[in-house]
């Protein structure tokens, strides 16, 4: 699986047969509420010629389901894309997807496209209908939790899909907004007991160190440069 992270908790999963798009914000509307929360990394137009088949949004805070960067995805689309989203954000997106297949995600749904399985588990954060949720293309499973904070709860939901654990979790760390702090989401990687793990939600509009996520096996994306996991 290719996978390109887009800042934030922005993500671009791909292989050969689908396009997916988790919470892109490729925008600057928090910096348009507030100035001191405006993006400290630019952002790469050129993913706006992504044609994405899938998106997923975990919950409806404005750097996960925003509107100015969805509008331009889907008026653009000549196909029909479908979109997961929590409940929050799928009632959020129905003015929006009339054109498109808006699809609701709540914890333990399951959806299957392009040979990819999607299950989505509990996330524990402010918008309670919050998800996370386990991507799996058969070779191997990314987990990606959305913003939530350490839950015994969503511990066991993921672990109830993946006993092994999981190849790959992605997991904020800014410990700010009902998320999970450095130390906290190290824990729980290896209570999840994650292969490898790779910190998200920080640099965009924090000066957080992705080196004080201190997990073994971890993995330090570069923004908008693509690698295989």
């Amino acid at each position: 699986m290719k996978v390109t992270w887009l800042t934030q908790a922005g993500f671009l999963f791909k292989n050969s047969r689908l396009q997916v798009l988790v919470d892109p914000y490729l925008a600057d509307t928090m910096g348009e509420i507030n100035p001191k929360k405006a993006r400290k990394i630019p952002v790469d137009e050129s993913f706006f010629d992504i044609k994405p088949d899938l998106i997923l949004i975990t919950h409806d805070h404005v750097d996960h389901c925003n509107e100015e960067t969805l509008k331009k995805f889907l008026s653009a689309s000549e196909k029909t894309i479908t979109i997961l989203a929590s409940e929050s954000a799928y009632k959020h997106l129905l003015p929006l997807t009339e054109d498109h297949n808006l699809v609701l995600l709540a914890p333990h749904t399951v959806w299957s496209e392009g040979g990819i399985t999607f299950y989505s588990v509990h996330a524990e954060h402010s918008d309670r209908s919050a998800v996370g949720f386990i991507l799996d293309d058969g070779k191997k499973t990314y987990y990606v939790s959305g913003d939530t904070l350490y839950n015994y709860d969503v511990i066991d939901d993921v672990l109830d899909l993946v006993e092994d654990g999981v190849d790959y979790a992605f997991l904020p760390i800014n410990g700010r907004g009902n998320n999970m702090n450095a130390k906290d989401a190290a824990d729980f990687a290896y209570e999840i007991g994650a292969k490898n793990a790779i910190p998200t939600h920080y640099g965009l509009i924090d000066s957080i160190d992705p080196e004080s996520f201190d997990f073994e096996d971890k993995i330090i994306l570069t923004p908008y440069e693509e690698v295989e996991l």
